[in-house]
């Protein structure tokens, strides 16, 4: 089972660079079995198994942020780029989808995507496969632990600020394009500490971070360029952000503004078949369900609005361990992760 997680590992896949690991997935799932294979339009590794109306659609990714982490065993662990986030979930849906295929009931099918540049902010599998496919259920691949169940993902917008003027003599009472961008740093820090202030549980709170900065000058001008990026939640979308940093920078021509990678928050329901069948999957391994809201932001907030069927995100391994040197993922986790995966698609599609 741990033998294809390993494989895939081996296989580097930073976003925008997943065509190996690509076409590695879709022979390894023509190879156990799927109906068919393919990697689509957007670069996508898709398998599917089954022939009937009704989609269950586990879409997880393939792409990694950079960095190597040796692909090694120590204690019973799997370390290695994406053993993680999320290559470990998406290995997890192929061998689920393997094991249920053979009693798959007529009326469903089952759709394994892993999906190109969701580390990168531009989500483009997810962005295509939302308008190829109308699931009636939809399980994202990224680690809640064998026993979460994760229901939300806070929404995202990327602040990218550049103050550029004439240099003068740093005798000068106004201020510099560095002081510039920190006065927007410090605006955006109290709009967020102003919205905290009565929102105790950080699924509901606003989370700056101060992603990059950097200054220079050539002896004629001088600049000063950041990236803010910012973790928004269910009530305060991406859109309101932008309104208020446009209002803030009305008078301040000197520092030009420009937005990306917006994203509204999503949460799913509890309530829903999808639910309830890896609820009773956890308990019947032994485990006690725990219900995860997440602080970033997924493919789940992609997909979540543009299906509005039952969605959760699911999948062996601590995200606490994504994007660290010291990514892995315990090799009994990643097991029973597959194991309670197959025993909820069973029930469900049985």
């Amino acid at each position: 089972m741990i033998e294809l997680l390993e494989a895939c590992l081996r296989i580097p896949s930073p976003s925008g660079q997943e065509r190996a690991v690509a076409e590695f997935l879709c022979a390894e799932m023509a190879r156990r079995g799927f109906a068919r294979a393919f990697i689509d339009e957007a670069g996508n590794a898709v398998g599917i198994v089954g022939h009937g109306p009704r989609q269950i659609v586990l879409l997880g990714h393939m792409d990694t942020v950079g960095g190597e982490v040796p692909v090694r065993y120590e204690d019973g662990k799997l370390y290695g780029r994406g053993s993680v986030d999320a290559k470990g979930p998406l290995c997890a849906f192929i061998l689920a989808a393997e094991s249920v295929a053979p009693a798959l009931s007529g009326d469903w099918q089952i759709v394994v995507i892993g999906a190109v540049e969701e580390e990168c902010a531009t989500s483009r599998g997810a962005r295509f496969v939302a308008g190829q496919y109308r699931p009636a259920m939809c399980v994202i691949g990224e680690p809640s632990g064998s026993d979460g169940i994760t229901l939300g993902y806070k929404g995202r917008l990327l602040i990218h600020a550049r103050a550029e003027h004439e240099a003068r003599h740093t005798a000068i009472p106004a201020p510099n394009a560095a002081e510039q961008v920190v006065a927007l740093w410090n605006h955006v820090r109290a709009l967020a500490d102003r919205w905290n202030a009565d929102r105790p549980k950080a699924f509901d709170q606003l989370l700056p971070s101060l992603r990059r900065i950097q200054s220079g000058e050539d002896g004629l001008r001088e600049w000063c360029e950041a990236t803010i990026g910012v973790r928004l939640p269910l009530d305060y979308g991406p859109e309101a952000m932008q309104a208020e940093l446009a209002r803030w920078g009305a008078d301040r021509p000197e520092v030009a503004l420009h937005f990306s990678g917006a994203e509204l928050a999503w949460r799913a329901p509890k309530d829903t078949p999808l639910v309830r069948a890896l609820v009773d999957a956890i308990r019947a391994h032994g485990g006690q369900p725990k219900f995860k809201y997440k602080t970033g932001t997924a493919d789940f907030n992609v997909v979540g609005p543009a299906w509005g069927c039952p969605i959760v995100a699911y999948g062996p391994g601590d995200s606490a361990l994504d994007h660290t040197p010291h990514e892995h993922v315990a090799i009994d986790e990643f097991a029973r992760g597959v194991s309670i995966l197959t025993a909820a698609l069973r029930a469900l599609t049985g």
